[in-house]
């Protein structure tokens, strides 16, 4: 597990005074503001956050040291990362994406399938995408308990029970 995780994205300027569009992927948006300083992925950056208003498709915010709309649409495209000890804890049947990207995906009978390579949300529920040796396509698997009943973040493993595959897939 990493000590930080990607909690939004700024998406561009908004208005001519350095303040920015930003895209919160935290579960209530507005918690963004609270898990201050944010940092850039490389951790070379930081900023504090204040939130100023809705804006279409995000958040209005001011960063600190971003001053101008040239300072802020330099920005855009950059992903800003909380501290983890920052984040509230989760229940244990709940987890972070960030937690389960890398993790190696077995089967029920102990069979490497693959490993996580990026989790989605398309509204319907989070799906796993595991890319694995041997596969000639990834496997889109929803993330229910159904489909994936253990999930050991300290053994770095999941235990996943696929829809039998049928031949030529």
């Amino acid at each position: 597990m990493s000590d930080r995780v990607c909690v939004g994205a700024i998406a561009g300027a908004f208005g001519v005074k350095g303040e920015v569009r930003l895209k919160s992927f935290t579960s209530e948006p507005n918690d963004i503001a609270s898990y201050s300083p944010l940092w850039t992925e490389d951790g070379q950056r930081s900023f504090s956050v204040r939130l100023t208003r809705p804006v279409t498709g995000g958040l209005g915010a001011r960063l600190s040291g971003v001053e101008t709309r040239e300072d802020a649409e330099a920005l855009k495209g950059v992903t800003l990362w909380a501290d983890r000890d920052k984040l509230p804890s989760l229940p244990d049947d709940e987890f972070y994406h960030a937690d389960l990207i890398g993790l190696a995906v077995y089967d029920t009978g102990g069979v490497l399938i693959g490993k996580v390579r990026a989790v989605y949300d398309h509204g319907a529920g989070d799906i796993l995408e595991i890319f694995g040796p041997g596969r000639k396509q990834t496997l889109l698997l929803p993330f229910t308990r159904a489909f994936v009943p253990t999930v050991d973040l300290a053994a770095g493993r999941i235990i996943a029970d696929p829809p039998e595959e049928e031949e030529g897939e």
